[in-house]
């Protein structure tokens, strides 16, 4: 059930920035196109308040961390080579990049929101490129390469599902599995594309090609991280992104990174997500670092409230994946696993999620021989088919179960 997040984007926008700043992950960063030549895997985390503090814990749980009574969850991050129009023709390392992204459940698009690249990665002034153009240039060179790999089989299998008078759905999974893409996901294209679905072989190429775009949008949503959004005039961008009907969040990639460095070195207080961080023993820091925490704190901080990047991955996990957080336990009244650590680790799980599934996330054998759940809060017995909700803390009840 683990999903994939992936960084994508056009060359020289913060992409490799933004990956270093959320995994802490060394990485080359550099001022022109293709500095990232491969794809990059990293883990960044999700920021949720912690159930410890609601459940009365004063031990620091284990596994994950818990800063605070604020619980940061490990997620799996893909940054992905920069993307130049014609990549699905294999233009610059559009091969590259287009195969990574499938590995992807949903995607950040970073855009330059200082208008400052233009549309090949290259430096130009400063306001003089739209950073819409970014983002639909990613849409369309998607759009394209899923266009071809469709279309090589389309007739056949679109004739064989209607002759047979199936839902093409059924027909298409097999051969999408690869791209991540599930029955569930084409049959929602079809639907919000206005089309028949048992009427497929008769699509005139403009319904395919709807049916192309709402393929994309269902298998791999994606959020705009308007990068660059301390820069002079980046805000009026950010709102015209937002009005053209994207989901946006004005993000610092460099601000990010700078504090998590200088939080690593102890000389802030700062846990990703922050509205603001606080300068330890400024008197050891010099002019140019003092004057460069403040420019953060004006520019970035007292403008935006934070950085955005934890409230991009935030809400590429929860909204765009629709996943919950579960504390999984096993014992339900000590909040304790077999170690006596306390509230030990939690998971990400898509709504939906029921208690038999989730020990299958925990280890396969506890699914198998699954008797029952127990809710921590309440102590009351729960189903196979029981729904998790969110900050669950459930005890797994198997047959296999540790003693």
């Amino acid at each position: 059930m683990a999903k994939i997040v992936g960084l994508v984007g056009k060359a020289n926008v913060g992409k490799s920035t933004f990956f270093a700043a959320a995994t802490l992950k060394p990485v080359e960063i550099a001022g022109f196109p293709f500095t990232t030549i491969k794809a990059d895997m990293g883990v960044a985390y999700v920021r949720t308040p912690c159930v410890c503090q609601e459940m009365g814990v004063t031990d620091n749980p284990q596994n994950s961390a818990c800063v605070d009574g604020i619980r940061l969850i490990p997620v799996d991050l893909i940054d992905t080579p920069g993307l130049i129009p014609g990549a699905h023709m294999g233009k610059g390392l559009g091969n590259q990049f287009l195969d990574e992204v499938r590995r992807a459940d949903a995607l950040i698009v970073v855009a330059d929101a200082s208008g400052m690249t233009d549309i090949n990665g290259q430096v130009c002034d400063p306001l003089t490129h739209d950073p819409i153009e970014d983002v639909q240039m990613f849409e369309n060179e998607f759009d394209l390469w899923l266009t071809a790999l469709i279309k090589k089989d389309w007739d056949r299998i679109s004739r064989t599902a209607q002759s047979v008078k199936e839902h093409i759905a059924k027909h298409m999974e097999e051969k999408l599995t690869g791209l991540g893409i599930n029955r569930y996901q084409i049959t929602q294209a079809v639907n919000n594309a206005g089309l028949n679905g048992f009427n497929s072989a008769n699509w005139t190429d403009e319904e395919f090609n709807q049916f192309i775009v709402q393929l994309r949008k269902t298998s791999k949503p994606l959020i705009v991280a308007a990068n660059k959004a301390d820069r002079e005039g980046a805000d009026e961008n950010v709102e015209r992104i937002r009005e053209a009907g994207y989901l946006v969040v004005p993000t610092c990639a460099e601000a990010e990174l700078a504090l998590r460095r200088a939080a690593e070195a102890g000389l802030v207080d700062y846990t990703p997500g922050d509205k603001d961080f606080k300068i330890n023993n400024p008197e050891k820091l010099n002019k140019s670092q003092l004057a460069a925490l403040e420019r953060i704190r004006e520019k970035v901080f007292q403008k935006y409230g934070g950085t955005g990047l934890q409230e991009v991955l935030n809400t590429a996990f929860y909204s765009l994946l629709d996943m919950i957080t579960v504390y999984p336990v096993e014992d339900a009244e000590k909040l304790t696993n077999h170690q006596g650590h306390v509230l030990p680790d939690c998971f990400l799980v898509p709504k939906g999620t029921t208690a038999k599934q989730f020990a299958g996330v925990i280890h396969t054998e506890l699914a198998e021989s699954f008797i029952h759940a127990i809710d921590a809060r309440s102590k009351r017995r729960l189903g196979d088919t029981y729904i998790l909700e969110d900050n669950d803390i459930i005890q797994i009840v198997s047959a296999k179960s540790r003693r």
